[in-house]
């Protein structure tokens, strides 16, 4: 069995929201209206606000699901490079660290995100990790339907994905996850579940429920800058990590 580390993306691995870089790019290309996006823009701010919260996120999916249905694949994924710039300078560095510092270890490293799997396999490959867990969404004619593919990865979501991917693994001819001697980094309560399966789980920059979480449970807590002013890549790097990057994996995933 192998060990991994796994880790939340929104206000964990980077500072603030995956969405709203999304929705930004997603309306510069004409994609979404300005209703739409100041819809993201509420949403983002709650979010900040109170947490990632079940009625919350329930409406981030369903704004996403309205603006997936009927784009084109294609048209979604010209867009990937546009996202990325925008989350790569908000990656924490601390964070971005400890994902170093399981690599050297020999551990295998994860984003697991709510946010689409695209975009977090497209992140993940950036910083040179092993994988990225996301929401999948059907995709028909070149177009996206604005259904599911598989589980919405948030909450107890996150769970059935990584066992998902684990014996995935095992079924392939690679060693299944050792989630004992594995690890879960977030920021936010909800993502207990996740936290829960491992046997070593980090909170970063907890909200109040999962910093007393940690505290009762005696699990390590990060406490950090919030507004990511720190940048972890600059903007020359992060131009040259996308073009090779993200034109490597879009190349390789035309090509499957």
């Amino acid at each position: 069995m192998v060990q991994a580390a796994f880790f939340d993306l929104d206000k964990t691995l980077m500072a603030g929201s995956s969405g709203m870089q999304f929705a930004k790019a997603a309306q510069e290309r004409g994609l979404i209206s300005r209703a739409q996006i100041l819809r993201w823009g509420r949403d983002h701010i709650r979010y900040r606000i109170k947490g990632a919260t079940d009625d919350e996120t329930g409406e981030i999916l369903k704004v996403a699901r309205e603006t997936l249905s009927g784009v084109s694949y294609n048209e979604i994924s010209r867009m990937w490079p546009e996202v990325l710039a925008g989350i790569l300078p908000r990656i924490y560095p601390e964070v971005l660290a400890e994902v170093h510092r399981h690599q050297d270890e020999g551990r295998l490293t994860y984003i697991v995100s709510a946010a689409g799997s695209d975009m977090v396999e497209s992140l993940a490959q950036v910083l040179g990790m092993d994988g990225g867990i996301g929401t999948r969404y059907v995709v028909e004619n070149g177009a996206y339907t604005g259904a599911l593919d598989g589980p919405f990865v948030y909450g107890r979501g996150k769970v059935k994905a990584i066992r998902w991917l684990s014996e995935l693994r095992e079924q392939t001819g690679q060693e299944p996850f050792d989630l004992e001697g594995s690890w879960a980094y977030s920021d936010s309560a909800s993502d207990l579940p996740m936290m829960e399966l491992v046997g070593n789980a980090v909170a970063v920059n907890p909200d109040a429920p999962l910093l007393e979480k940690a505290r009762q449970e005696g699990w390590k807590v990060m406490h950090f800058e919030r507004l990511g002013r720190n940048l972890a890549i600059g903007g020359t790097v992060a131009g040259a990590l996308l073009v090779g990057g993200i034109g490597g994996w879009l190349s390789r995933r035309r090509a499957g």
